[in-house]
């Protein structure tokens, strides 16, 4: 499942996305964004489609009423695609509350045996931003009366590409490509939703082997490091 990602340089997402009249207001920069820290990662909201702000990763529902009920919450990183209108957590949202995560790439775990672990990053093959498609909630953390944007970010079944990296789930995040973007922001039934959550095609993403510090704990893995190859 996808649990760890990387951002674009603020500038570089804004140069590309002012040519399709989107705004983007500033935000702080991951070379590995890990989801169990929450991080604050550009989105876009079925309520502002043309700009991207900070939003929360993790999912928070309605009926989670501090932060620190948040962070004990079930893990809300992730959202199946085959479970979200039935799902508690997301079955309120999906029809209506739907965003785009914008990333450079994001890492998977392939696992040639048991014991094993070798890290990949995969990204566009154009090296332009990945948009994920994603559930969303604005929550109210009633400790502070803050309104924060929390997200899961939608997974589908894999492609060829991400059977043969992420190969013991054989899952991937749905990526919505550019011609569907604003299809994804606007008014859809729940039968326009079920059909545009299906893997990406292949040919359109690449990947490489990298370092296993992007997993590991207890130690800075926010380094331009993880991004490299590794033969």
């Amino acid at each position: 499942m996808c649990y760890h990602t990387a951002t674009l340089d603020e500038e570089n997402l804004r140069a590309f996305l002012t040519a399709y009249g989107y705004e983007v207001y500033p935000y702080q920069m991951y070379y590995h964004a890990d989801g169990f820290n929450m991080p604050m990662l550009p989105v876009t909201t079925t309520e502002a489609p043309k700009k991207v702000q900070p939003g929360m990763w993790k999912l928070i529902p309605h009926w989670i009423k501090t932060m620190d009920e948040a962070i004990k919450y079930a893990n809300t990183l992730n959202a199946k695609c085959e479970e979200i209108f039935e799902k508690a957590s997301y079955k309120s949202y999906i029809g209506k509350y739907r965003a785009l995560l914008w990333v450079g790439g994001f890492f998977e775990a392939n696992h040639p045996t048991k014991n094993e672990t070798i890290p990949y990053y995969i990204y566009n093959c154009n090296r332009e931003p990945i948009s994920i498609g994603c559930v969303y909630n604005n929550w109210i953390n009633q400790d502070t009366g803050e309104l924060i944007t929390t997200f899961s970010i939608i997974t589908t079944p894999a492609n060829e590409l991400m059977a043969g990296i992420h190969n013991d789930k054989k899952r991937m995040p749905l990526i919505i490509q550019p011609a569907d973007r604003d299809k994804w922001l606007g008014k859809l039934t729940k039968e326009e939703i079920n059909n545009m959550m299906k893997p990406l095609p292949d040919g359109i993403l690449a990947a490489h082997k990298v370092s296993n510090l992007v997993f590991k704990k207890r130690v800075d893995t926010n380094v331009p490091e993880v991004l490299e190859i590794v033969l």
